[in-house]
């Protein structure tokens, strides 16, 4: 995926695809390889480096850990109610606020690579078994956007997040020399 000038949406801006084995695929793989890829785009930074923002007016580094942790908690969540409800209404949160919080400010970014790899673990064994079908029949309501969102819809959106981020943090180590 080429990276775009803008530093907010190195790869872009996420755009939906029609179902497709092939993309069911992709995803779920992106989603299976994110926390060894984001530990992998974190790998040998220094404090220093993990308290740089990836932009200016950015997160930092480990914030941008800590959100993918936070984001992704709350996706497989969200997954497991689209899977065992009609439409369920989902709980909306703001990752702004979160992110300034004490645990993302002060705790070490391994804890929640630790937490990535434990619930994408989870997430994805959920994901592999759901029948082509339900991706496009099942849905979660979200309040804030005031839509119904497709559990097809979802899958890229994660796994879009996820690479997002990433080359958030692997675009700054370019832009900074960091190796």
């Amino acid at each position: 995926m080429p990276l775009t000038a803008d530093p907010r949406y190195p790869i872009g801006l996420y755009e939906p695809k029609p179902f497709s084995i092939e993309q069911k695929v992709e995803w779920l793989a992106d989603l299976k390889f994110l926390p060894l890829q984001l530990e992998n785009a974190i790998l040998n930074l220094d404090e220093a480096q993990l308290r740089t923002p990836y932009r200016e007016g950015g997160w930092t580094v480990q914030q941008l850990v800590h959100h993918v942790a936070d984001s992704h908690m709350n996706a497989y969540i969200r997954f497991k109610l689209g899977l065992t409800e009609d439409n369920p209404s989902i709980k909306p949160y703001d990752e702004k606020l979160w992110a300034e919080l004490n645990d993302v400010q002060k705790l070490p970014v391994n804890l929640s690579l630790t937490i990535l790899h434990a619930v994408h673990a989870r997430l994805y064994e959920t994901l592999k078994y759901v029948k082509d079908e339900e991706w496009n029949n099942r849905t979660i309501y979200h309040p804030e956007h005031k839509r119904t969102m497709r559990l097809w819809y979802l899958l890229g959106l994660y796994a879009w997040h996820g690479k997002h981020h990433v080359a958030h943090v692997t675009s700054l180590r370019e832009r900074m020399g960091w190796g």
